[in-house]
């Protein structure tokens, strides 16, 4: 038996294998945390699997990946599509905001649908919130399939004011749902291991609006800087829904006035960035729609 050869095969698995793994590890470990059964037989099973599927992807990132790296590259570049999507940003934006607005719908329609289930109204606050982004990113979305890009500063400067006003709109309903939060002890619960994917996607949709609000504003066009900047206030309102789910599913423990206080800061700090966020789109807007107009 050439034991050299089985210790590289459990190292370096294929790629469809390390997915895999990856995936009943997580749903694996979460079902333990969730079902409290950390010192069972099966929870180290589990430790075992989860502690092999780390491993193997360490050793792929750290070894395998960066000789690749170059080769994935040039396969993604060689396709027209995907050269595309590398090098136009406008596309790119294009193609974030169609899934965005997407997206949306099916919150829309999850909570439109929890509400008629568990006639809770915080899901009905939630549903509201979600079909005014609906509204933006269709907004956005029309226009850059309309108009390209930079070619109309004045007609992006009129659609950035008006996405600004839409998000004081929403601001209105995010004080709504923290009124909700505080005074009917009303939450969104996400069930099962959902909260755990939920919790991904929200820091990393954070982290990626932030990044791409830097970088696409040196592009100097308000329509794709008023996308990030959409992208973030959506971020930033999913924080804080993950925030009230967390309480909710993890906060026995915590006292009630606590978590009031937490989810007062945290909402305060969101309605503040978003109103922010929008005075300066309507500043910025307006100053330059008098500026352009004055020049012709």
């Amino acid at each position: 038996m050439d034991w050299k050869k089985i210790g590289k095969k459990l190292l370096f698995p294929p790629i469809w294998l390390m997915v895999i793994l990856v995936i009943i590890s997580a749903a694996a470990l979460a079902f333990v945390f969730v079902k409290g059964m950390e010192q069972s037989i099966p929870a180290y099973i589990v430790y075992v699997l989860a502690f092999y599927t780390l491993s193997v992807v360490t050793v792929f990132c750290v070894m395998v990946l960066p000789k690749q790296y170059s080769t994935i590259k040039q396969k993604i570049y060689d396709n027209p599509l995907g050269n595309r999507y590398m090098t136009d940003r406008v596309f790119r934006t294009n193609i974030s905001l169609s899934i965005s607005f997407v997206i949306s719908m099916l919150y829309v329609g999850i909570n439109l649908w929890s509400w008629r289930m568990l006639q809770s109204c915080w899901f009905m606050v939630l549903a509201v919130y979600y079909v005014i982004m609906a509204v933006m990113r269709f907004l956005l979305v029309r226009y850059v399939r309309i108009q390209k890009i930079g070619t109309n500063i004045l007609s992006e400067w009129k659609r950035s004011r008006i996405c600004a006003y839409i998000l004081l709109l929403i601001n209105l309903s995010l004080s709504g749902a923290v009124l909700m939060i505080l005074y009917q002890s009303k939450g969104y619960d996400y069930p099962g291991i959902m909260i755990y994917v939920m919790a991904l996607y929200t820091f990393y949709s954070t982290i990626h609006a932030i990044v791409d609000i830097v970088k696409y504003h040196k592009l100097g066009s308000p329509v794709m800087s008023t996308a990030k900047i959409v992208s973030l206030s959506g971020a930033l309102v999913s924080m804080l829904n993950l925030e009230t789910a967390m309480f909710a599913q993890f906060g026995a423990d915590m006292s009630m006035e606590n978590q009031r206080s937490f989810i007062i800061l945290t909402g305060a700090g969101v309605s503040i960035t978003v109103v922010t966020l929008s005075a300066i789109l309507i500043v910025n807007a307006n100053k330059e729609i008098r500026r352009i107009k004055d020049g012709e």
